[in-house]
């Protein structure tokens, strides 16, 4: 398969796979969110679910109502009938604008990114929130964004060595993308800031906040408002402000 001719995978018992590319670019990740879009308005007979990842949709069928081979023919044909990767990039429905805190002890790791990038910690901060990133994909934790794509300077390796935990909330960084993460974790990213964001709140009405799609806006902050703002986060969304369309 070429990164640009979408194929069609067999998974487990009652799942296909239609693989947009076999490395994340962001052309392939448009066309994931647009041809999973089209499937929830206009699903093939038998879908029972459709969920998406960087640059694949998982679409998983009732086996009482359809064959896999009936269902791969019908995805084919959608497939077929545009090119999903050139589709004009739509106006964001919904966008984000979350206040970060970057450097010191709430992003450790700021001065390793800001070497990798050849910028000071300063430039890297406002080159970052020059570039507002798109959730990708929600994944690895319940409710946890993988945002982007920066620009390709921000192609910016994993670390050697993993990070024994980084806190809720952290902003990390490498190979162009985000993660603001849900839960206390090891990583192999780089820790750049802090958000009093949470991406999952089980007892809330909607416990995912972000969906694939959304547009996030980061916002810096001082430690001293990034303080005040966890002091008052009673609705988990740290000082968070949401746009939607009209």
């Amino acid at each position: 398969m070429t990164k640009h001719s979408p194929d069609i995978a067999p998974l487990g018992a009652d799942g296909l796979l239609v693989r947009f590319a076999t490395t994340l670019d962001d052309a392939a990740n448009r066309a994931v969110l647009a041809f999973a879009a089209a499937l929830d308005t206009d699903p093939p007979e038998g879908v029972a679910e459709v969920s998406t990842a960087l640059a694949s949709v998982y679409v998983r069928f009732d086996q009482s109502k359809t064959t896999r081979a009936a269902l791969t023919q019908a995805l084919q044909s959608r497939l077929s009938a545009q090119d999903w990767r050139s589709l004009p990039e739509a106006a964001p429905a919904r966008r984000w604008h979350i206040p970060a805190a970057f450097g010191g002890t709430l992003g450790p790791q700021l001065a390793e990114v800001a070497a990798l990038l050849e910028m000071t910690e300063e430039k890297t901060v406002a080159d970052l929130v020059a570039h507002p990133v798109r959730v990708l994909a929600i994944g690895f934790a319940p409710g946890q964004p993988y945002m982007g794509m920066l620009p390709e300077r921000w192609d910016i390796p994993r670390q050697q060595e993993i990070t024994a935990s980084v806190p809720a909330g952290a902003l990390v960084a490498a190979v162009r993308q985000l993660i603001i993460f849900t839960a206390e974790a090891p990583t192999g990213w780089r820790q750049i800031g802090q958000t009093a964001f949470r991406p999952y709140r089980p007892d809330a009405d909607q416990p995912f906040p972000l969906l694939p799609g959304d547009v996030l806006q980061f916002a810096p902050v001082s430690a001293e408002e990034f303080d005040r703002i966890t002091r008052s986060n009673n609705d988990g969304l740290g000082g968070a402000r949401l746009e939607e369309a009209p």
